[in-house]
């Protein structure tokens, strides 16, 4: 029988106008800027939302999306609230869950919006293939050494998740993480599409990100659509467009 996973309790600290949330530890696992509340705060996260150039313009905002691991709900917030998506955050945590509607303004579930307190993986287990366009992964646990799910066999079940022009953003962070073993897990899960990383962030946040199916757009394709984001959004595409390097992937049969 699987060993239940030991789950902290979240708690919340503030300072200089920022809302943080920590799993009993000093770890931060998200934040809110209080005067800001649909503002992206934390720089990874902020990255992580580089799928948006991985879609076309006319198609950025649409179709489902999914989060695995809630932190302070804040991709759930903006892929809800400011693209107006339909989206699904799955969380373990209860406590995280009661802490974000409390203290990181997560809406109640709705049309457009249901949280789950569920592990990622038996989501995923059990999800319809093709069911989600965007899948964000951020699944870490209190000591922050290492993401909590990492198997070639978790990156196949996200992209059986996606659609065929699906996309993946994972946050790669952890004293315990080696970015190239999971670098090249997923992209042996994604290799009939695409995989390009980020640059890592001061903190040691890398994130990678993912196409199912197709090829990332040339940098001209990227520079428009880049402005685009930044327009309509307020998220710092153009800066992404600088970092973004493409990721090798395994010959296919």
């Amino acid at each position: 029988m699987k060993k239940a996973p030991v789950l902290a309790p979240a708690t919340v600290s503030e300072h200089d106008g920022v809302r943080y949330l920590h799993l009993g530890t000093p770890w931060v696992q998200g934040a809110m800027r209080l005067r800001t509340p649909a503002r992206i705060e934390l720089e990874y996260v902020q990255r992580m939302m580089a799928w948006t150039l991985l879609r076309p313009a006319d198609a950025v905002a649409r179709g489902h999306a999914v989060q695995l691991g809630l932190g302070a709900g804040t991709i759930t917030r903006f892929c809800h609230g400011v693209m107006k998506m339909k989206c699904t955050a799955v969380e373990i945590n209860p406590t995280v869950i009661g802490v974000c509607r409390a203290y990181f303004r997560l809406p109640d579930d709705g049309p457009r919006l249901a949280v789950r307190c569920q592990d990622a993986q038996r989501y995923l287990e059990d999800a319809p293939p093709g069911s989600a366009d965007v899948l964000c992964v951020d699944l870490y646990d209190h000591e922050a050494a290492a993401p909590v799910l990492d198997g070639e066999d978790f990156y196949r079940l996200c992209a059986r998740l996606l659609a065929d022009e699906g996309v993946l953003a994972v946050n790669l962070f952890g004293r315990d993480a080696r970015f190239e073993r999971s670098a090249a897990r997923i992209a042996a899960a994604f290799a009939g599409g695409s995989v390009v990383s980020l640059q890592p962030t001061r903190e040691g946040n890398t994130v990678v990100a993912a196409v199912k199916h197709g090829r990332v757009p040339d940098r001209d394709e990227l520079v428009l659509r880049a402005q685009q984001i930044d327009t309509r959004y307020g998220l710092p595409a153009r800066k992404w467009v600088r970092m973004i390097r493409a990721l090798p992937l395994p010959p296919t049969a």
